[in-house]
């Protein structure tokens, strides 16, 4: 989501377009930054208030009911934090694109730029590490019984953190407080006559981290998960290969287009010239993408939690006992204490882990 000067053709918002094009004269996008700030904001309230909801459910449940003793659940409680840490920045980008003013200071902006990657590449890195547990405790089942331990989770989870953290230190760097052309903005300041190549370092980075890497780790592991599945003659092996499917599907749809369109910016002047109308069309495009991936903090909790039998049981239980049963004090056709009757069987029965894939 971009938000755009009048006369500086592009500026950085929501920490996600840090390109600037030097064009004469300069190239007028203020139909592009009204359209933004008319429409993005319900937009990501939208997003914010979903995201929100159901990751706090997912971290509530794991904590409550699953007690953390399974290297899944772990990885499922990192990458609902990861979600979470996203959301928390939104509200302050919902603010900056509705006014068109950053009004949070210099340190926010640092830190909130810093947080926002800091999310994006932890979640990313989540996925991958839950891939790979997967893969592990399906193809490589007796190995896994060795290495699939709370202790190698917490190891694994605590670099998985250093690696976001290193992926976006270029964040709390450079992006930095500013004050130009009567506007106050928040985006990267880098060194002058390196701008270009921190630009594309940026996008390639991006790439790399939240495309390239995790379409490779897929690819193997779920190969070898349906390949050992085929072999195996459980009744359930056709449903689990479909969902395998969609989670690859759903992953690519979200975040391949504006890796793409993120790519095509920061090489735009190599493959398209100066063209003011291909600028705005590809902030337009930067606009639509960005949507469409970060939506996927939505759907995080539905693919990897809520699909799991176990995880539907402990919510339903959850349901029952704290908001069904209070619920129905005021609300006469609800039968909250038949609900928590029928629903009086502990959830702790047994520690087997939350199927995320079946």
């Amino acid at each position: 989501m971009a938000l755009y000067g009048e006369t500086q053709p592009v500026v950085e918002s929501f920490g996600t377009t840090p390109y600037e094009y030097e064009w004469a004269p300069p190239c007028e996008k203020i139909s592009i930054k009204e359209l933004g700030s008319r429409f993005l904001p319900p937009l990501y309230s939208l997003v914010f208030i979903i995201g929100l909801l159901g990751n706090t459910v997912v971290v509530v449940i794991l904590t409550k009911y699953r007690r953390l003793r399974i290297m899944t659940n772990i990885y499922l409680l990192n990458l609902a934090i990861s979600d979470l840490l996203f959301l928390f920045t939104v509200p302050f980008w919902i603010h900056y694109i509705g006014s068109n003013e950053w009004a949070f200071g210099h340190h926010m902006c640092k830190l909130l730029s810093g947080f926002y990657y800091l999310a994006l590449y932890s979640e990313i890195f989540f996925i991958i590490l839950l891939t790979i547990d997967r893969y592990l405790a399906i193809v490589h089942a007796v190995f896994a019984l060795r290495t699939r331990t709370v202790t190698f989770a917490v190891i694994t989870s605590i670099i998985t953190w250093g690696l976001a953290g290193l992926a976006a230190f270029p964040e709390f760097v450079f992006h930095e407080y500013q004050h130009d052309y009567g506007e106050s903005d928040c985006r990267p300041l880098y060194p002058e006559g390196e701008e270009d190549r921190w630009k594309r370092f940026h996008a390639l980075r991006m790439n790399i981290f939240g495309l390239v890497l995790p379409f490779l780790i897929m690819a193997f592991c779920y190969s070898g998960i349906i390949k050992t599945l085929l072999r195996c003659p459980n009744k359930k092996k056709y449903k689990a290969i479909r969902l395998i499917f969609i989670i690859m599907v759903v992953f690519f749809i979200f975040w391949t287009p504006y890796n793409l369109v993120l790519l095509l910016s920061a090489f735009h002047t190599m493959f398209l010239g100066n063209s003011c109308e291909q600028s705005k069309h590809l902030d337009q495009a930067t606009q639509v993408t960005e949507v469409i991936a970060y939506t996927h903090c939505c759907v995080n909790p539905i693919i990897y939690a809520f699909v799991g039998e176990r995880f539907r049981k402990h919510l339903r239980v959850f349901y029952h006992r704290h908001v069904a049963i209070y619920l129905g004090k005021y609300i006469p056709f609800l039968p909250g204490e038949k609900m928590e009757r029928t629903s009086s069987v502990s959830p702790s029965t047994g520690e087997q882990e939350i199927s995320v894939a079946f």
